[in-house]
């Protein structure tokens, strides 16, 4: 089976291209990727910004909904999301989207993130968890026709 090539991120979302996460899985079914955490998405605290952890979750469902939706507009209505623990300056965090449920109007996606730990990348720590629900299967508007084409080129559809 032949895989696409790695995402650009960029061309995909620019929002997460911005604060250094790159994209690794795109399909309707799971959405991932990874951040390290930089001083552009942290607090003065030197953790992880909550509002960036929403970020990538609203992003992650929302390209994962895109796709599940045969690439209609989706747009997200609702975000819950719980901080449990914290990703610290220089940490590596792994996201992962899913769906919970793919209706033909309303679709509600986990999102969860993970500290990977730095001397074994096979332990992570759950540092939050994410549901999302996105209106989906709208129109696409002229002026946005060309949303999808990075989509297009990355992923598995």
């Amino acid at each position: 089976m032949e895989f696409p090539p790695p995402p650009n991120t960029q061309l995909v979302d620019a929002p997460l291209h911005a604060i250094g996460f790159e994209l690794q899985e795109l399909s309707k079914e799971r959405v991932a990727g990874c951040l390290n955490v930089t001083d552009n998405c942290c607090q003065p605290f030197k953790v992880l910004h909550g509002g960036v952890s929403a970020l990538i979750a609203e992003s992650l469902a929302s390209i994962g909904a895109h796709l599940a939706s045969g690439l209609k507009r989706v747009a997200g209505i609702h975000l819950a999301i719980n901080h449990l623990r914290s990703a610290e300056l220089g940490d590596l965090v792994y996201a992962q989207a899913f769906p919970v449920n793919v209706g033909k109007t309303i679709q509600v996606w986990e999102v969860q993130l993970y500290k990977i730990d730095s001397i074994n990348s096979e332990t992570k720590d759950l540092i939050s968890t994410s549901r999302v629900t996105l209106l989906s299967n709208m129109s696409v508007p002229k002026h946005a026709k060309s949303a999808a084409d990075g989509l297009k080129k990355y992923a598995k559809l």
